[in-house]
């Protein structure tokens, strides 16, 4: 910790007046409206708030101090929305109170940014996301779970720096007492070196080898971290999208002046795949937020431009017509493990979903804008070296069921809900995973994100040597390391019978939601189906909803009329592979309309969401958090599930619509 940082000896005072994110919506206004509410008053405070709450995406198109104006303007107190534009400002709120798992997630640094715009300098939770957490300290927005602070802040007492820092490790308490990562980096990040993979004792995990082999040493970190303990490493690919972009080139320039000098800028990947369908999205229609979109798009072509930088640009219907296939397009976590990262490599990107690669065998996690802008300089990733979770999947699973059920399964689990699982590695292995395609095994490593881990790993064998075979013409070999060692240590092992896993639903507002459909008990009508995104855009995904919806076809049943289906290729890859195959007839005679490779109705950003509160949506998405997908109800499902419930008209999967028709 930088002991001579003058910041060190001076107590901070902060304004007595909290702001309670309480589940009484009574109490968030009376908080906000500048009563003493006392802690015992505001239990129980509300769980689960995640950056959807705290930043709307609509919000996103501001990465400036415009941002001030609207955190918490998505947040649900009693089913009230009980905190307007503006409210925070004006009411000197400088700390936050909640309860566990705060920032859960997209990875948007706008959240924190928004917060500490607004005025507020410190939140104090039972449990924080990890890249919540991260993103805070980046910018210097203190976190903490010690909740003793409050009666004592509302007495007006001071407290002293060492108390906010305490508990955190040595790299995040420096970070906090530089007034954020950039001005840490100018003063502790001049002299990084790799260290070198020289420090195996004993077994260890596949995650542990490759962070080992990308590790650097730097004047405060270790070269080779223990579990907790703060680290830098270097990635062999960094990848952004729009939706960052521009807030890193603003906080650079602001920090280095023009030009910068980016380290190693032919592994920085930059992606449009979030502006595809602006233009009918409900949410940046209404709001008047197109123009925003398109200025904040032309700023990451504008630096992209500037700095030479590998670019897969947005496929607009218009440009999907006349494409001969040289356009490679798609989400940028999809596109990467198409694409770009390998077995044994380090990955990172400014998306929470980035572990969708760890589904090859790499170690591939989600980062901050700050924490890229840093690493786009100096080449090196922050980190906090986690623990490990062994998650056995026994027995294979059967006929109808996916990885996405057995993710849903995962997220029901007690261990899962009490936050077990958050900022951990979750190490996929067993007989039900030897046995899944990529496809799926990504599905397990990009939902990672809703269990609340730092990512997710498979081990690379011959199944992952074939999909880089077929996929992307590339012969790999695997390396005798690139495996967990026999008696490698794991903080905890889930162990999960697939044989007796069933269709599962998460009922809207989590997706920790889960239960089986078949204890749904009463009909759920749905208004609309979406099949899509980087958990479900896939191959294997769509080979799935063209099982059902050829079965369909065949028997000259079309979507309910009452329903609209919506299928969103993750890649331009996919949908040559679905016209290949000849998916796209049956889809065509069903009634759905196809929409082309981005990023959709998962991100409230294209046709596939709600637009009123009374809508019901069955979505293969991988998150429903509160205002995602729209103001109406998101229920999550597998592929099968939700191309089920189109024809059916109501939750259903394919096995008992089936049964029905037969």
């Amino acid at each position: 910790m930088p002991a001579s940082s003058p910041a060190a000896a001076q107590p901070l005072r902060f304004a007595p007046c909290i702001l309670f994110l309480s589940l009484s919506a009574d109490v968030v206004s009376r908080s906000l409206g500048g009563e003493l509410v006392r802690l015992a008053q505001a239990r129980p405070l509300r769980d689960d708030v995640s950056t959807d709450e705290i930043t709307p995406l609509p919000i996103l198109t501001h990465y400036d101090d415009k941002l001030g104006r609207f955190p918490y303007t998505g947040f649900k107190s009693s089913d009230a929305t009980p905190i307007g534009t503006d409210a925070i400002r004006g009411q000197r709120i400088e700390v936050v109170v909640a309860g566990r798992r705060y920032g859960k997630g997209s990875s948007r640094e706008h959240s924190p940014a928004a917060e500490k715009l607004a005025g507020v300098r410190l939140v104090i939770a039972e449990s924080f996301e990890r890249i919540y957490r991260q993103n805070a300290d980046n910018i210097g927005l203190f976190t903490s779970t010690d909740f003793s602070l409050v009666e004592r802040i509302q007495s007006g007492e001071a407290i002293p720096l060492a108390e906010l820092v305490q508990g955190r490790d040595r790299l995040a308490a420096g970070i906090l007492e530089c007034g954020g990562l950039l001005r840490f980096g100018q003063r502790f990040m001049q002299d990084i070196r790799a260290a070198g993979d020289t420090a195996a004792t004993g077994p260890r995990t596949l995650f542990e080898k490759i962070v080992a082999r990308h590790a650097l040493a730097t004047e405060l970190t270790p070269a080779h971290p223990r579990a907790g303990q703060g680290a830098f490493v270097k990635a062999d690919w960094r990848f952004i999208h729009e939706y960052y972009t521009g807030m890193a080139a603003h906080m650079l320039h602001a920090a280095f002046g023009h030009p910068l000098a980016l380290r190693d800028p032919a592994s920085i990947i930059v992606f449009e795949d979030h502006t595809s369908y602006v233009e009918e999205s409900p949410a940046h229609v209404r709001g008047g937020l197109v123009p925003n979109v398109q200025r904040m798009v032309q700023a990451q072509r504008d630096f992209a431009e500037v700095y030479g930088l590998r670019t897969h640009r947005t496929l607009t219907e218009t440009e999907a017509a006349r494409d001969d296939g040289s356009n490679r397009a798609g989400i940028s976590h999809a596109m990467v493990a198409e694409h770009y990262a390998l077995p044994g490599q380090l990955v990172v990107g400014t998306d929470s979903h980035t572990p969708h690669s760890g589904a090859l065998g790499c170690v591939a996690f989600g980062v901050g804008t700050t924490d890229m802008a840093n690493a786009f300089v100096t080449g090196a990733v922050r980190m906090t070296v986690p623990q490990s979770v062994r998650v056995v999947l026994d027995g294979r699973m059967p006929n109808g069921v996916t990885a996405k059920d057995v993710v849903l399964h995962l997220l029901a689990l007690p261990f899962i809900r009490e936050g077990g699982g958050v900022g951990k590695v979750f190490e996929f292995c067993g007989d039900a995973v030897q046995v899944m395609p990529t496809d799926e095994r990504a599905t397990l490593t990009n939902m990672t994100a809703e269990l609340g881990g730092f990512t997710g790993i498979v081990s690379p064998d011959e199944e992952t040597v074939r999909f880089l075979r077929e996929r992307r013409g590339v012969e790999f070999r695997l390396e005798s390391w690139m495996r967990s060692d026999e008696g490698a240590a794991y903080a905890h092992t889930i162990r999960v019978d697939c044989t007796e896993v069933p269709p599962m639903v998460a009922r809207p507002g989590d997706p920790g939601n889960g239960i089986p459909l078949s204890q749904v008990k009463a009909p759920v009508r749905v208004d609309i189906a979406y099949g899509g995104s980087c958990t479900a855009g896939k191959r294997e995904d769509f080979d799935h909803y063209h099982q059902v919806l050829r079965w369909a076809a065949d028997r000259g049943l079309k979507v309910a009329p009452h329903v609209q289906l919506f299928l969103q290729f993750g890649t331009t890859a996919v949908r040559d592979h679905c016209i290949a195959q000849g998916y796209m007839d049956a889809f065509e005679k069903v009634g759905a309309r196809m929409l082309q490779p981005s990023c959709g109705a998962c991100g409230n950003c294209g046709p596939g969401g709600s637009v009123s509160r009374e809508q019901v949506t069955v979505s293969a998405i991988n998150r429903n958090f509160p205002g995602r997908g729209g103001p109406g109800q998101v229920w999550l499902a597998s592929p099968p599930t939700v191309a089920a419930s189109a024809i059916a008209g109501e939750l259903m999967s394919f096995e008992d619509l089936c049964r029905r028709l037969a």
